[in-house]
């Protein structure tokens, strides 16, 4: 019974955390390495997605759905991330004719 309780349908927590320890890493090494402003949104929703995987391992580990309301409450968070960063990115584009974080040193006085 405690080996049943142990695995979330089938699969065993630890290969969660190392699954989404591997997609933290992942993202983590594209926001420092990468200099396109749309790879490192895409590297901080990978970052993202991860952590909310986590946490609804963890909810349904732990039989709590505390975990699955902070995954809505992260999901919002990330929208708006994505809604101000294109925006962003649409202005960055429009005056530098790049959207290479280097350009933006351009936009200084």
């Amino acid at each position: 019974m405690d080996s049943v309780i142990n695995q979330i349908h089938g699969v065993p927590l630890e290969h969660y955390l190392i699954f989404c320890s591997i997609i933290f890493s992942i993202g983590v090494i594209g926001v420092l390495i990468r200099r396109n402003v749309i790879i490192l949104m895409m590297s901080v929703e990978l970052m993202l997605n991860s952590v909310n995987l986590l946490l609804a391992a963890f909810s349904v580990h732990w039989g709590d759905s505390s975990g699955q309301v902070f995954v809505f409450f992260i999901m919002a968070l990330a929208a708006a991330e994505v809604a101000v960063g294109l925006a962003i990115v649409v202005m960055v584009y429009r005056n530098t004719k790049s959207i290479d974080i280097d350009a933006l040193n351009k936009l200084r006085w």
